[in-house]
């Protein structure tokens, strides 16, 4: 049994969704950094940066960041599809997934903690920062967009890792309603995405 550790509305619901997916079986211990709970020194001990999701895998391994551990459950699901068998889609997918975690994530850190890059700084320059990363997050998706939305990395129909990981990375910091504006098409795609079984239940699980 894999055990995930996670938190509402974070990075944890991809792997939610790839494990469901899988049709592994999982026990979800709710912890993060930024709110007490029980299962926090757990998750200490296994992942000292405190980060969600963490992955413990059957036999004691352990996994960070979400694109490894997409990646992982991908290559031991063969016939999930969450990675694609054809060797080019499947760099593309990967990718995709390092995109995403490499590009987006970053900006959300400095949306959501700013004073972890400036402990200095006076409000005025918080909101600076805060704003400038919101607007390189926008553009990132636009470029996210533009070089991913095709037949060969991109399938709403029948999502897999990349699609189940760009569903919910986009629902932070505004990155839908700048999509919805930007890249209306790309914005209906996530919407058809959404609506995935699979996808749908573990969205409405974190109030999405």
């Amino acid at each position: 049994m894999f055990t995930l550790f996670g938190a509402e509305r974070s990075g944890s619901a991809a792997i939610e969704m790839a494990l469901t997916l899988c049709g592994a079986e999982y026990r979800l211990v709710p912890a993060c950094s930024w709110e007490a709970g029980a299962g926090q020194d757990e998750l200490r001990r296994l992942n000292p940066l405190m980060q969600v999701p963490t992955l413990v895998i059957p036999g004691g391994g352990v996994l960070t960041e979400s694109a490894a551990i997409l990646t992982h459950l991908g290559l031991a699901f063969p016939l999930s599809g969450l990675l694609a068998h054809d060797v080019l889609e499947r760099a593309q997918q990967l990718r995709a997934l390092a995109y995403i975690t490499t590009n987006c994530y970053a900006s959300i850190g400095l949306i959501d903690y700013p004073e972890r890059w400036l402990p200095d700084a006076d409000p005025d320059q918080l909101d600076r920062l805060v704003a400038g990363a919101r607007r390189k997050l926008h553009s990132q998706w636009e470029v996210f967009s533009d070089v991913f939305d095709n037949p060969v990395a991109w399938h709403p129909q029948a999502p897999g890792a990349v699609e189940m990981l760009a569903v919910v990375v986009s629902q932070w910091s505004g990155a839908r309603d700048h999509l919805q504006r930007a890249r209306p098409g790309f914005h209906s795609s996530l919407e058809t995405v959404d609506r995935h079984p699979v996808v749908s239940a573990v969205l409405q699980r974190h109030g999405w």
